[in-house]
């Protein structure tokens, strides 16, 4: 999973090579709360360099992915240089499911396969469940069932490589006891506001590869606004969604920023010829105050009445 250069466009875009052999961009536009999903695709592809797209099903926004996508490689970017992920969402998360809302992402993407497909959170719930789940909303999660479905995608080359999100380490564990196929990818929060180390770790000692999202924080945890990143920003000459961005780099992980203004679509991905300082690093790297900035509460914590009645619930108690 060494870092690589490779080229995009007139960009130099680091990648990493996943455990199938395969290559994933180290920087990825994420379409969560994507405005105009079509134009931002098609800005940070053709403009921006960038060769990896992130999306979901339950985004609502595929259609509009596709969209950019499809003018993407309109306007001459060939399909096998791009990287497309999508995720299994939670109502699906059964065995006889998989298949189907797969197909049905492709439609939306108006793509014939994808490169990476995850299973979104490790949740069953039931069609039309509430959120966040009352207790009779949530069914057992056959993993080992929907693990075999999603090796079956990957044979039948309808998905390059399989993984996961928000994922514990008591969860990883069972699901690499049961899989022929390992996880290429794990995606998670992860940001010097929440660095994640535990699930960081167990990834690299079973060779699996980070994504991290919400790299920026969000508008609970505005890291663009931290003062350490501002000093290093400051001190490098560098806004601070690239100095976050490209400590997420330097540690290891591919990443995912998302963005509705084109300049900034394109600022995130010009990280590429610069370095930030071991010091630097490592003071952004010892922000004391961790703390998820997605944890979940809103869609899964139900305090009175629900199956996972605390964020502790949710983690498994590993935080």
């Amino acid at each position: 999973m060494a870092q690589m250069t490779v080229t995009a466009g007139n960009e130099k875009v680091g990648s990493f090579r996943l455990l199938s052999g395969h290559m994933i961009p180290a920087i990825g536009l994420g379409t969560w709360k994507a405005q105009n999903p079509r134009d931002n695709v098609y800005t940070a592809i053709v403009e921006g360099g960038y060769r990896h797209v992130d999306t979901a099903a339950q985004y609502g926004v595929q259609e509009g992915v596709g969209e950019g996508l499809k003018a993407a490689i309109h306007a001459g970017v060939e399909r096998k240089t791009l990287f497309v992920t999508s995720k299994l969402w939670c109502t699906d998360l059964s065995p006889d499911r998989v298949r189907p809302a797969l197909m049905s992402t492709l439609q939306e993407l108006q793509l014939d396969y994808l490169d990476l497909f995850l299973i979104h959170w490790p949740f069953h719930l039931k069609e039309g469940a509430s959120m966040p789940p009352k207790a009779g909303d949530v069914s057992g999660f056959d993993m080992h069932g929907v693990w075999r479905e999603m090796e079956k995608l990957v044979a039948d080359k309808l998905v390059r490589d399989i993984g996961v999100c928000n994922f514990t380490v008591k969860k990883l564990n069972k699901l690499l006891d049961i899989a022929k196929i390992k996880p290429s990818v794990c995606q998670m929060e992860m940001h010097p506001g929440w660095r994640n180390d535990k699930m960081l770790d167990a990834c690299k000692d079973n060779n699996i590869h980070v994504t991290a999202y919400s790299p920026l924080g969000s508008d609970e945890r505005d890291l663009v606004h931290d003062p350490m990143v501002e000093k290093v920003a400051k001190k490098l000459n560098k806004t601070p969604g690239q100095v976050l961005v490209k400590w997420a780099i330097q540690r290891g992980t591919s990443t995912i920023p998302k963005s509705n203004h084109a300049h900034r679509i394109k600022e995130n991905i010009s990280i590429f010829d610069w370095e930030i300082p071991k010091q630097d690093f490592e003071a952004l790297s010892s922000i004391p105050d961790q703390r998820r900035v997605l944890n979940g509460e809103d869609m899964f914590v139900n305090k009175t009445d629900g199956p996972f009645k605390s964020v502790a619930d949710l983690w498994d108690h590993e935080d």
